[in-house]
């Protein structure tokens, strides 16, 4: 069993040191769905929720929020994003968004692409909880972890 990297040889917390490693790219998708009922579909497609634009404020927070991951957990390593990406389907039962991050750092990006879908479902709850009392934010997972080194891609 791997030891936690978090975790010092004293048992302390600690940020993990991640200065002698190559700078490789780095790409992670998350992804997250959101249960909402018809009618909520039907007033966000026609653009009709009073705070507006249900889908287009939930994609730019989402990409503000994967910005300010290493703000929002703690050990977190802060990255400098090439790119976040959210995408929002709606369903015939709600939502789904997905998360894709890039970078060329040191560490992963999965955290950033976490953070980015989570923000983005909190959004359209946030932004439709007046009309829709029965919402559901569910199955938030990494989806692809990709760190490109040299030519090679591994995961």
């Amino acid at each position: 069993m791997k030891r936690l990297t978090h975790i010092d040889s004293d048992g302390r917390v600690q940020m993990v040191d991640v200065s002698a490693k190559p700078l490789s790219k780095r790409r992670a998708v998350a992804h997250g769905k959101i249960r909402l009922q018809r009618e909520t579909l039907d007033l966000i497609a026609r653009d009709q929720i009073a705070k507006g634009n249900v889908f287009a404020t939930a994609r730019i927070a989402g990409i503000q929020a994967a910005k300010q991951t290493a703000q929002l957990i703690p050990l977190c390593h802060t990255l400098p994003l090439g790119q976040v990406n959210i995408d929002i389907v709606a369903s015939k039962d709600g939502a789904e968004v997905k998360c894709t991050a890039q970078t060329i750092a040191q560490t992963g990006v999965e955290m950033e692409a976490l953070v980015g879908v989570t923000v983005a479902l909190l959004t359209i709850y946030d932004m439709c909880k007046a009309v829709d009392k029965k919402m559901q934010i569910s199955n938030v997972l990494l989806l692809e972890k990709i760190k490109t080194v040299a030519g090679s891609i591994t995961s």
